[in-house]
């Protein structure tokens, strides 16, 4: 069993209808799937997984070996009690958006500029096949993560997560980041195309995401689940700590707003008629707080304890 590849070029050819409902089921089923041809140009990609490894070289490399997950692991180790780290990922990891650029690394800079354009426009495409395929109009889930996207102004969170997940001695007692699924929208992941670790929780198996040279990974986040009244699930997925290799991961996050309000679609065609609202409808921001404190314990409880419009 392996997670749907689905070729994204199809999508405006004599194949679109087939490839729409590739799409549909892929997120229906999975909640993840692989887009190849996705239109990011393939130099534009190569620059990107050049100089992140340049900048973990550079820059990161050496805290880490004296970070936290690196301390305790140690200590661990040196108890032997046979315990496995629980509540710590064996990540390097760094947050890109809009509002902080003045700290992004100036290696990464230009080219992260260009690349995130080009995922913004890719998450752009990648909602309006979501709006088509769940009966939706044209920009429905843009509008509603965007608190109504007035004069085309978009206040949606746009961010990038670049990790590294380095070679590890005891991959069995740590995790190279917890099991847990994504608070927000749509998820585009250009992941390592040489070490594997990512792995998504499908019918109670977990199955790896295969490294796919130049693929983008899309997978859905809750607020997904909740527009669409339960008919795409956000997925559980977990990334291994591994004993060779250094895992690069870069997740850009098309999120709402921290004030949009999500609630099922109030679109007959988006659910099935006569079903019952699933999910009760709240503030972005509000869920937010909930889900820090939540992220990798059981996600409906999180639905349940957010403040409900």
């Amino acid at each position: 069993m392996a997670i749907p590849v689905i070729d994204f070029s199809k999508i405006n050819g004599e194949e679109r209808e087939k490839t729409l409902s590739e799409i549909a089921r892929a997120c229906e089923e999975w909640g993840f799937f692989q887009l190849v041809n996705h239109g990011i140009p393939l130099e534009l990609l190569n620059k990107v997984k050049k100089l992140s490894s340049d900048c973990y070289k550079t820059e990161r490399e050496e805290a880490f070996k004296t970070s936290a997950p690196v301390k305790l692991l140690d200590e661990l180790v040196e108890k032997n009690s046979g315990e496995k780290l629980e509540n710590v990922d064996w990540e390097d990891v760094f947050t890109l958006f809009d509002q902080n650029q003045n700290e992004w690394p100036s290696i990464l800079k230009e080219t992260m500029g260009e690349y995130r354009e080009e995922v913004r426009k890719l998450a752009s495409k990648m909602m309006e096949v979501m709006d088509e395929n769940l009966g939706l109009p044209k920009g429905y889930i843009k509008k509603a993560f965007n608190e109504g996207m007035e004069d085309g102004e978009e206040t949606a969170f746009f961010g990038t997560k670049v990790s590294h997940y380095p070679p590890c001695p005891h991959p069995e007692l740590v995790n190279g980041l917890r099991a847990h699924t994504d608070a927000g929208g749509v998820v585009l992941l250009f992941q390592d195309d040489e070490y594997d670790g990512l792995q998504v929780l499908k019918d109670g198996e977990w199955i790896d995401v295969q490294p796919l040279p130049n693929a983008i990974v899309i997978n859905t986040g809750d607020q997904i689940e909740v527009l669409s009244n339960g008919r795409y699930k956000s997925a559980w997925h977990r990334v291994l700590a591994r004993e060779e290799g250094n895992r690069r991961s870069i997740a850009s996050f098309y999120n709402p707003s921290y004030k949009a309000a999500i609630g099922p679609a109030e679109v007959a065609e988006a659910a099935e008629e006569g079903s019952e609202k699933k999910y009760p409808k709240f503030v972005f921001g509000d869920y937010m707080d909930v889900y820090a404190n939540q992220k990798f314990m059981p996600k409906e409880p999180r639905f349940l304890a957010v403040k409900s419009l």
